[in-house]
């Protein structure tokens, strides 16, 4: 790291684009026009002594998806040649990089012909699905080894509809090759982030019981009493997740005076205090519970510690949904503490009455210090009899940790607004490794990869599995990966539903 790699271009006005816009003196190979010169460039790449490690295809293109114009870039998800077929799953690294240059950037298949495509010949491709057609992609990475990765970019030089030549044409290449200098840096950073890399999977990662518990239940309800279903916040911290079920009929609200009255309502597994309860039930909306268990079992505690005399201090993050349930079970008694200097100033009425809650997607370790603190403070302090950080939120921390130090860079998969999975990147980075929180592998950069030999990917409780597939996949995009599982412990839990879904 960071690995050889070649940029393929293939004419004189292409390849003088591409040198154009590096900023480096990355290897720029013209491979001349249409098959013969692309399977003749691919042979002396795969025959060198020492074949690069990764390879990029760019160039103009003609689009075969109408809604591409002049100057817009595909980046190919997979390139077609014959009966050839060669996939690229870097493509969604490579084309966010490119989107954050400010380009119009779509991904998809690209198909190579052998000659000049246009009218019936042309529609007759797009109904396979490709966005774009050249003459040499597909023909060029066929001919690499295996173990090459192989990325594809293509710049709409020709739209797809109107005739192939037209008076315009000359401006739209012009534009095409503008974009296409335009497109140069990312295809260096993707280079660089090419070559052979270790990537470490630990486990427990992706959903817990929770989590599956909650999404099951919004599924059965749409599917015994039809959409929409309406649900108070995300049902769980992930956009993916949301997004599925939005598509299935699912309303996402954020209060209570957007369901109509009388409409089923789902609450989400972060839990809701006994104030919105009780607004649901004025408003006679049907109401299913999808709130976890293991916080549902911290709203107990609370009303019990504030029923017999002591002030709460729940530890947590003000603002989020969990904290805002537990709190509202008896707000008069209860007092947030968020870290350690509020742990350090807070105040009580009886500190012989003063007990502690916590956040169940908490880190181990940033609670430990505040409860050590509050000790200090509060000798009389009292907890709950077990812990209040749920076992899928330890699992995770404590897998990852087993992997952190033997990574060069942490990937972590959940959202922004998933409280366990930003602690999980806040985990490894006091472990002393680079780490990141992405959504899905497009927000992945690809400067974080040029030096990382060894990645760990892990995933926060509410991230699909798919996701960290995904994300493996993409980095398989960069050249052969090593995946080393790393099993910490196993999880058997499984919740009960609420009988509003069990028997419908």
């Amino acid at each position: 790291m960071p690995a050889e790699y070649v940029l393929c271009a293939p004419t004189r006005l292409e390849a003088a684009a591409v040198r154009r816009g590096l900023a480096t003196s990355a290897p720029v190979l013209r491979t001349g026009m249409g098959r013969r010169h692309a399977e003749r460039a691919a042979h002396l790449l795969a025959h060198t002594g020492r074949p690069p490690a990764g390879v990029v295809v760019a160039g103009v293109a003609g689009a075969l998806d109408p809604a591409l114009a002049p100057g817009d870039v595909v980046v190919a998800t997979e390139v077609r040649a014959g009966e050839r077929t060669v996939a690229c799953p870097s493509a969604p690294l490579l084309a966010a990089r490119l989107a954050r240059l400010g380009l119009t950037v779509r991904t998809g298949p690209v198909v190579s012909r052998e000659r000049l495509v246009s009218g019936a010949a042309r529609t007759a491709l797009r109904d396979t699905g490709a966005l774009a057609a050249d003459l040499e992609s597909g023909w060029l990475a066929a001919g690499l080894p295996t173990a090459t990765a192989t990325t594809c970019v293509r710049v709409v030089a020709d739209p797809a509809t109107g005739p192939l030549w037209r008076p315009a044409t000359l401006a739209h290449l012009r534009t095409a090759v503008r974009a296409l200098a335009t497109v140069a840096p990312a295809l260096a950073d993707w280079g660089a982030a090419t070559g052979a890399r270790t990537v470490l999977l630990p486990y427990p990662r992706s959903f817990c019981a929770g989590v599956e518990r909650a999404i099951d239940i919004v599924e059965r309800v749409l599917a015994h009493r039809g959409a929409p279903v309406y649900v108070r916040k995300q049902i769980v911290h992930n956009s993916h997740v949301v997004a599925r079920l939005e598509g299935l009929g699912a309303v996402f609200v954020d209060e209570l005076d957007e369901v109509p009255s009388g409409a089923t309502v789902v609450f989400s597994a972060h839990g809701v205090s006994p104030a919105v309860r009780k607004e649901a039930a004025h408003r006679g909306l049907a109401v299913v519970d999808a709130t976890c268990p293991l916080v549902a079992k911290v709203h107990s505690e609370a009303r019990r510690f504030a029923d017999r005399g002591d002030t709460v201090l729940f530890i947590g993050h003000d603002g989020h949904e969990e904290t805002e349930g537990t709190v509202g079970e008896r707000p008069e008694s209860t007092v947030l503490v968020e870290d350690l200097a509020g742990a350090a100033r807070v105040r009580v009425p009886d500190t012989n009455r003063v007990s502690y809650l916590v956040q169940t997607t908490l880190g181990v370790d940033e609670v430990a210090e505040i409860v050590d603190v509050l000790h200090e403070r509060f000798p009389a302090l009292q907890g709950p009899a077990s812990d209040d950080i749920c076992y899928a939120t330890t699992n995770r921390q404590q897998a990852l940790r087993s992997v952190a130090r033997k990574a060069d860079l942490v990937l972590v998969v959940g959202s922004r607004n998933s409280s366990n999975a930003n602690r999980l990147v806040e985990l490894a980075r006091r472990l002393g490794t680079p780490a990141h929180l992405v959504d899905d592998p497009g927000g992945i950069d690809l400067a974080w990869l040029t030096d990382a030999a060894t990645v760990a990917v892990t995933a926060g409780a509410s991230t699909p599995a798919s996701l960290v597939d995904a994300t493996v996949d993409a980095l398989r995009g960069l050249g052969p990966v090593d995946v080393r599982e790393h099993v910490v412990t196993t999880e058997e839990i499984e919740f009960t539903l609420p009988k509003e879904v069990r028997n419908p």
